[in-house]
């Protein structure tokens, strides 16, 4: 073909394309086939036994070499009866596997029911149901493998006859696909229910959210979602990306009387308001802990609890469930209940301490929204998804001011030092 015409210049490209895909598609399958060899699979079985209120757990890997030689994880009084194929060795403190290169299988039994300072259960199962964290029953593991090796995790329940198991990975069949974002080795996580379990579920804002709760426990679930229906439209618009998902599970006696948050879940009492006569709802203070996924360091847990207490706050005034007249009035009680608090810096925040730290973000809103054109709001993607501690929530804000904040100078902290 004679490639120096205008026409058969064009021809000739088209040809060389053609020629050049087949070394193309090559490249592509020979990089899919790399992974896949760096690929092994993690399969866990649950299996509840509600008349001794354990669960047991099975891992089991299979893998085409030895690309995962060593698993480790923390152990307590609470996990029994460990077995497993290869090298296996327990002491009263940790758990440590060297499987064969083929693959095997790690297991154990969990006692589920734990008690939170004497006031009520963060973890129960009986012979009804079961409201726990996947955490409770599968530790946080260290792994040791080949360099660049990651796991494909599933995961199953093994329930008895009539239940059901509710969890963030909310999935119609079985095994459901465990894929936690950043993570080589992707373990089970969030709340979860068991049992003869209710569940409502809705689209809102682009969150698949699940309401889920035990049977005859009193959980309102029709009622939190009608508040998530007025208010996740506004959480997504400061933090677009934050809540794919989101599971509330809740129950009633014996669990205890408060919220907590989880990976992409929380639990909620079912006695608990979803708002409160002081105007901020225990709900929406755990699904903006969800949401933010910010870790406290050091005595910095006023900045955690502070945020989701002030935009609980937030959330109900612009969903419209709340007034702006009385919004401004919770603001103001929140002052008065935080002159309580001697000390803001503090390994857990208490109750005056958070009311504190409501009226330090309030401030800090205000001098971002007097002196530049930002919120507090802009802040928040800054700091999502990390450690916090003083410098980090400054730092975010000079960002935007252009010079240290006023509302976090260290003679506005008391109990806080300067840091370095």
């Amino acid at each position: 073909m004679n490639c120096f015409s205008a026409r058969s210049i064009r021809a000739c490209r088209f040809v060389v394309l053609l020629c050049l895909l087949p070394l193309a598609a090559c490249g592509v399958s020979d990089s899919a086939d790399r992974d896949n060899e760096l690929e092994y699979s993690v399969h866990f079985t649950l299996s509840p036994s509600p008349a001794k209120s354990t669960v047991r757990v099975e891992l089991r890997l299979r893998q085409p070499r030895g690309l995962l030689r060593e698993l480790s994880f923390p152990v307590s009084e609470t996990i029994t009866d460990v077995q497993g194929d290869g090298q296996l060795s327990t002491s009263e403190d940790l758990v440590r596997w060297m499987p064969p290169p083929a693959g095997g299988t790690l297991s154990w039994r969990v006692a589920v029911n734990n008690e939170r300072n004497g006031d009520g259960y963060d973890a129960y199962l009986d012979r009804e149901w079961g409201v726990f964290r996947l955490e409770d029953a599968i530790p946080r593991a260290r792994t040791r493998t080949l360099r660049g090796a990651a796991s494909v995790t599933t995961m199953q329940f093994d329930l008895p006859a009539g239940w059901s198991a509710i969890s963030e990975y909310s999935a119609a069949k079985q095994p459901i696909a465990v894929d936690r974002t950043g993570r080589r080795y992707d373990e089970p996580a969030g709340w979860v229910a068991v049992g003869k379990i209710g569940v409502r579920r809705e689209t809102i804002a682009g969150a698949r959210v699940a309401i889920a709760g035990p049977e005859g426990q009193g959980v309102r679930r029709m009622d939190m979602l009608a508040l998530l229906n007025w208010t996740l439209p506004e959480l997504t618009a400061m933090l677009p990306d934050a809540l794919p998902r989101l599971t509330v599970v809740s129950a009633g006696e014996p669990m205890w009387r408060g919220g907590l948050s989880a990976p992409a879940s929380l639990f909620l009492h079912a006695d608990r308001p979803l708002i409160s006569e002081n105007a901020t709802s225990a709900l929406l203070h755990e699904v903006m802990h969800v949401a933010l996924g910010l870790q406290a360091r050091d005595d910095f847990d006023w900045i955690v609890e502070g945020l989701a207490e002030y935009y609980s706050i937030e959330l109900l005034r612009r969903g419209r469930a709340i007034t702006a007249d009385r919004a401004r009035t919770a603001l103001q009680r929140q002052a008065e209940w935080g002159q309580d608090a001697t000390e803001l810096c503090a390994r857990a925040s208490t109750a005056a301490t958070t009311a504190r730290a409501v009226t330090i973000f309030a401030a800090l809103d205000l001098e971002l929204r007097d002196k530049t054109d930002s919120s507090l709001d802009d802040v928040l993607p800054l700091i999502a998804g990390g450690a916090v501690d003083l410098d980090v929530l400054s730092g975010a804000t000079e960002q935007l001011l252009g010079s240290p904040p006023d509302a976090l100078h260290i003679d506005a902290l008391p109990g806080c030092r300067k840091m370095q």
